[in-house]
């Protein structure tokens, strides 16, 4: 059964990049990238929720919250330097939101998952970040940022789904470790 739910999650996957890719043929390129933007979030609840894996659904939760908060602050206070100002002239430009909320979605893969998910869905947010920049809706800076927060909180929110844990555990009678295995 947890092969089928691998199976499913990955034809989620595909059938995201296809209408996108779709999408793209008939209109310009941003559309693709706004498209991309929901469908690597999306796709790393989907294969949580394929695998049976409650406690990734919360991390994922958690994981898109805290990054989307984050960003949202700095959004507001960068937004009166020059640093928040975006190439066509209009403000809230750093970090960028989209590039944040993709690369959450990748970095939750990343550190839960292992790189079999990690390394494609970090390629399909450096194609978002390109893609920001290439119709000017962003500098490099502003997805580079984006990109390095989304990991440092998926580094902080997110535990690999087979991790290992020692702790040392000190009380008012005893002092020793504690050991912790997620199957």
């Amino acid at each position: 059964m947890p092969r089928f739910h691998r199976y499913l999650a990955v034809v989620a996957v595909i059938l995201g990049l296809l209408s996108t890719t779709t999408v793209a043929r008939a209109q310009d390129t941003s559309l693709a990238g706004d498209i991309l933007t929901g469908v690597i979030p999306v796709s790393a609840l989907a294969i949580a929720y394929f695998k049976g894996d409650t406690e990734g659904e919360k991390q994922w939760l958690r994981n898109v919250i805290a990054n989307q908060l984050l960003t949202s602050v700095a959004r507001v206070g960068f937004n009166e330097m020059s640093w928040g100002e975006r190439p066509t002239g209009n403000g809230y430009g750093f970090p960028s939101g989209h590039v944040a909320f993709v690369a959450s979605g990748a970095s939750f893969l990343q550190e839960r998952y292992g790189w079999q998910y990690g390394v494609p869905a970090w390629l399909l947010t450096g194609y978002v970040a390109w893609n920001r920049v290439d119709n000017d809706h962003h500098h490099w800076r502003d997805v580079i940022a984006s990109g390095v927060v989304a990991y440092g909180v998926g580094k902080l929110f997110v535990t690999p789904e087979m991790a290992t844990h020692l702790a040392p555990v000190i009380g008012p009678d005893f002092i020793g470790l504690r050991f912790a295995r997620s199957w």
